[in-house]
């Protein structure tokens, strides 16, 4: 298998500890998007969206981080990151769905306007869309932190790929200055995520 990813992207990071956390051997390709290396005919022929990660596995192409993940849990029967039970699949399913349509897209304004402008000389952060990336980023992160209230891990008792997926963006956090005072039970759930080996393997390299 073959792995198209960008080392600090929170779409990447989930997937990558999800290959630590099962063993999988998977070469991972770098996709400088700084450089747009997304946009090569050779990239676009395996992911039109020209968007990563992108798994290849043999003939077998597949986007969409999430649904990577789950893949890769196909290969390893019986693993803690998913379930065979219907109502806790359908679970982690939803937390999965939820960051895709909402947390992930509340925390992509910071990023953004925060760390990917500046990165590619694009300007200043706009201040307006921070103050509308504000109010957004409240609706759903009270959503998260009423639910993990009384909970250590977003389904059931132990880690699933619902808290990869919905922790990987608060990797950025402090980097892309997300408004996170007073989210005391999100906090320590994201410290717990940080305690977890697989998690830990899958931080990009620190550059000095």
């Amino acid at each position: 298998m073959k792995l198209y990813y960008f080392p600090i992207s929170p779409n990447s990071r989930r997937v990558i500890a999800v290959l630590h956390h099962l063993g999988l051997d998977c070469d991972l390709q770098v996709v400088d998007l700084s450089k747009g290396q997304q946009m090569t005919p050779e990239f676009l022929k395996l992911n039109p969206n020209h968007m990563i990660p992108t798994l290849v596995d043999g003939d077998f192409v597949l986007w969409e981080s999430n649904a990577i993940m789950q893949y890769l849990c196909s290969k390893v029967p019986d693993n803690s990151l998913l379930s065979t039970d219907a109502k806790v699949m359908a679970d982690i399913n939803r937390w999965q769905f939820w960051q895709a349509s909402h947390f992930g897209r509340a925390c992509g304004t910071f990023i953004f306007e925060n760390i990917i402008k500046g990165a590619l000389n694009l300007g200043e952060p706009d201040a307006q869309e921070l103050v509308k990336g504000t109010e957004n980023f409240h609706r759903f992160a009270k959503v998260l932190e009423e639910h993990l209230t009384g909970r250590e891990w977003l389904v059931g008792n132990h880690f699933t790929l619902a808290d990869f997926s919905v922790g990987s963006f608060l990797d950025l956090a402090v980097m892309a200055q997300y408004p996170m005072e007073g989210y005391v039970e999100t906090a320590r759930w994201y410290n717990a995520i940080e305690q977890i080996p697989a998690w830990q393997s899958s931080a990009p390299a620190k550059v000095s």
